[in-house]
């Protein structure tokens, strides 16, 4: 499912509270450090995955999303987009599936949208959620 509507996303922000950050870093001038502090003093639960890094902005870092010990409500990439369908079957295996796979801006990628469709999942594509929230 693909939203466009700012009210619909609006809507689907109210009620996320937990977002696994794929590709997290904490450097500064980093779009991903700027855009995940916001959310951090938004009020969100920011879990965040890395490959490498242990702790990012203080917070026990995983190394998968399916690592993560607790449902997540909201996948955000920081990722190029190639390795957004990989990262979307990371998803597929979750027990609980989160409501949406966000991609951020100048991220996009059909295998991904594809791989998620049929499972409930809203799709993001193109949007800095810095920016919608």
């Amino acid at each position: 499912m693909l939203i466009v509507d700012k009210k619909k996303l609006a809507a689907l922000l109210d009620e996320v509270k937990v977002i696994a950050v794929i590709g997290a870093v904490d450097k500064p001038g980093r779009p991903v450090d700027r855009v995940c502090r916001y959310m951090i003093d938004a009020g969100y639960q920011i879990i965040p995955v890395h490959p490498k890094r242990q702790d990012v902005w203080g917070l026990k870092t995983y190394k998968s999303v399916t690592d993560i010990p607790v449902p997540v409500d909201l996948v955000n990439l920081f990722r190029a987009s190639e390795f957004c369908a990989g990262h979307a079957r990371e998803v597929l295996e979750l027990e609980n599936m989160p409501r949406c796979f966000w991609m951020q801006e100048g991220i996009f990628s059909p295998e991904a949208r594809e791989l998620l469709s049929g499972n409930n999942i809203t799709v993001i594509e193109d949007r800095c959620i810095m920016v919608t929230i």
